[in-house]
């Protein structure tokens, strides 16, 4: 335990750092995500093209090249210094962009569980195709896939970590830093791994509990 109390200043520093990532790219995953999902079952050819360019493309690439690219490439593009704040918003552009290919097949594949009949009935009431997206199909389809949604976040939780090899502070980067203090750095990693299953466990119970309050019932 001493190696918490001992450097809860930067403990917390960490944590906060995983869960801005966490928090972050889920929320840029989660409406890019939706958007291209809703792009790949269009009725809108080019739509229909760039949605499965875009995932095929994004998710068939390593995470840690995507970091490279927006580490390295970008900001030489933008004219971008790699301040911390700059750093941060690039990693969290990262795990969102990579992450929402995930959700976007998650939701398409919710989507494919609403019955067809629904949508054309709406169709028939005089509704837009984002109409029926917004108001008939996406609500269903959201309660349809919560198990794999999150299971894609948990992910995500995880995935943080590589952002600790482009110098942005997280639960991924404290063996570095305790390592100059002389911690043990075997009891830290024991102590990270600790932390992200408590963590697990929470996503865990906010996924049954979603699911008991939205569950579909066919």
């Amino acid at each position: 335990m001493d190696v918490i109390f001992d450097n809860l200043d930067l403990w917390g520093e960490v944590l906060v750092g995983t869960l801005i990532l966490f928090a972050g790219g889920g929320l840029v995953a989660l409406v890019l995500g939706t958007i291209v999902g809703a792009m790949r079952v269009s009725p809108v050819p080019i739509a229909r093209a760039v949605g499965t360019v875009y995932v095929n493309t994004i998710r068939n690439t390593p995470l840690t090249l995507v970091f490279f690219a927006f580490a390295f490439a970008l900001p030489p593009i933008l004219g971008l210094r790699l301040t911390g704040d700059v750093s941060l918003t690039l990693a969290i552009s990262a795990l969102g962009i990579y992450t929402a290919t995930y959700v976007a097949e998650t939701i398409r594949s919710g989507i494919n569980t609403v019955p067809v009949g629904q949508a054309e009935a709406a169709r028939a009431l005089g509704m837009t195709f984002g109409q029926v997206m917004g108001f008939v199909v996406m609500p269903q389809a959201f309660r349809s896939v919560i198990p794999p949604m999150m299971s894609v976040f948990i992910a995500l939780l995880k995935n943080t970590t590589v952002a600790a090899g482009f110098s942005v502070v997280n639960l991924g980067s404290i063996r570095n830093y305790l390592s100059e203090r002389g911690e043990n750095q075997f009891i830290v990693i024991l102590w990270v791994m600790a932390i992200f299953v408590a963590l697990v466990l929470v996503l865990s119970f906010v996924q049954r509990t979603l699911e008991n309050r939205w569950k579909v019932a066919r």
